[in-house]
């Protein structure tokens, strides 16, 4: 996990610019389509608005990829944090610079959630911007204590059954990704136990090996260290795909709960009225970095698969999240902020 390290090294210092090249040559795929459409993008630095803190998925997943960026467009890539509820204070910032391509954000699986979970949300991500690509998907693993019973996640889902509201899935606060998946398991599986919401992730893995908790449900990341200290067991991962990076656990699927699936992704947008053409070329350009086999391994390293797409398939996946989660946040009852 050197990666994860040095990028976590890196962040506090790099918080202002990601490093790139002023006079390096583009890729001849992005100038080649440059040249057919006239374009003349960019000529200047272009900032990058991520919804978040140094150190989180999101901006790991965008310093990941940023140099090399950076390199390909010919551009410095400033890079600057804002966290805040709901990503508000990020898409307000996005939104208030011109649409020239030069300002753009990262929104993520949590702007979908954020627009069924609040009663009014300050922006609309489906009309005020527009999608540019991809740029990683990573899924959740839910983990055990080491030293308890619960070996596996049919193991909790049996123990749950058998005994009804007296077993704990620990999460982080209500409403997020980690609170949702918890929720979505619950009545997916049809099992009888309570969730309880944390402020952070270092206190959910306290509350685990506390065994105030049976289960806890996390990104990799923050569980990297108590993982790698054998001190949780991975149980099962939350996406479509056995997690083999994590030895190969199940996911929670296979382990009994058919359809079961929460995959969480980053994806780079413009504020509405960008012109097509500055689409275009950086949607390009991040063809060209995801697929480098580099990125893609130390992509791999943080749990991160860095891979583009089209605008139009990014746009599907944030309408299809918006709907998905609107139903859990509706059946769980869970309060509109």
């Amino acid at each position: 996990m050197h990666a994860l390290t040095q990028l976590r090294a890196d962040a506090p210092t790099r918080r202002a610019f990601v490093a790139g090249s002023l006079t390096v040559t583009a890729g001849a795929s992005i100038w080649a389509r440059r040249a057919d459409a006239d374009v003349k993008y960019p000529e200047r630095p272009i900032r990058v608005i991520v919804p978040s803190g140094a150190g989180s998925i999101a901006d790991l997943t965008m310093r990941l990829v940023g140099d090399k960026l950076a390199l390909t467009l010919g551009q410095r890539l400033g890079v600057e944090n804002m966290p805040g509820a709901g990503g508000i204070a990020a898409a307000r910032a996005a939104l208030q610079a011109p649409a020239d391509g030069y300002t753009i954000a990262l929104l993520t699986s949590n702007t979908a959630i954020s627009v069924p979970l609040f009663k009014k949300l300050p922006f609309d991500p489906l009309k005020d911007f527009v999608p540019i690509s991809s740029v990683g998907t990573f899924d959740c693993v839910f983990v055990s204590n080491a030293a308890s019973d619960y070996n596996t996640m049919g193991d909790f889902l049996k123990g749950a059954h058998d005994m009804p509201g007296t077993l704990n899935i620990g999460t982080i606060n209500v409403g997020s990704t980690q609170h949702l998946s918890a929720e979505l398991l619950k009545s997916m599986s049809g099992a009888n136990f309570v969730i309880i919401p944390f402020r952070t992730p270092p206190e959910t893995v306290q509350a685990l090996l506390r065994n105030d908790v049976q289960l806890v449900v996390e990104f990799p990341t923050a569980l990297q260290r108590a993982l790698s200290d054998h001190k949780l067991r991975a149980v099962a991962a939350t996406g479509p795909v056995s997690a083999h990076a994590l030895g190969g656990i199940p996911t929670v699927a296979e382990a009994g709960v058919p359809g079961y699936e929460v995959t969480s992704w980053n994806a780079l947008y413009a504020p509405a009225g960008t012109p097509k053409e500055h689409i275009e070329v950086l949607n390009a350009a991040l063809h060209e970095v995801l697929a480098d086999p580099e990125i893609r391994r130390r992509g791999a390293d943080l749990g991160i698969d860095t891979r583009a797409g089209t605008p139009a398939e990014a746009d599907a996946k944030m309408r299809a999240d918006i709907t998905k989660w609107d139903k859990v946040i509706t059946d769980a009852k869970i309060p509109r902020q």
